[in-house]
């Protein structure tokens, strides 16, 4: 299994490759995410939002692929 580390708010985060990211509302990120609640998408460019859904807080982010959150 292939692991990786990626950056968010300047905290590395070191997981296996296949394995989903989650991430609170309110983070600095860039991608697409998943609600982790309702399964709403979006995408951002700044800072995750609350879930206009069902005013979830945990998104999902892909964990490789062209949507993948960008790593510093």
């Amino acid at each position: 299994m292939q692991i990786e580390s990626r950056r968010f708010e300047g905290a590395a985060v070191s997981e296996p490759a296949d394995v989903p990211v989650f991430l609170a509302a309110g983070l600095q990120a860039q991608g697409e995410f998943r609600c982790a609640e309702c399964g709403y998408g979006v995408i951002v460019r700044t800072e995750l939002p609350q879930c206009p859904m069902c005013r979830g807080l945990a998104w999902e982010g892909p964990a490789d692929g062209p949507f993948a959150p960008l790593s510093a």
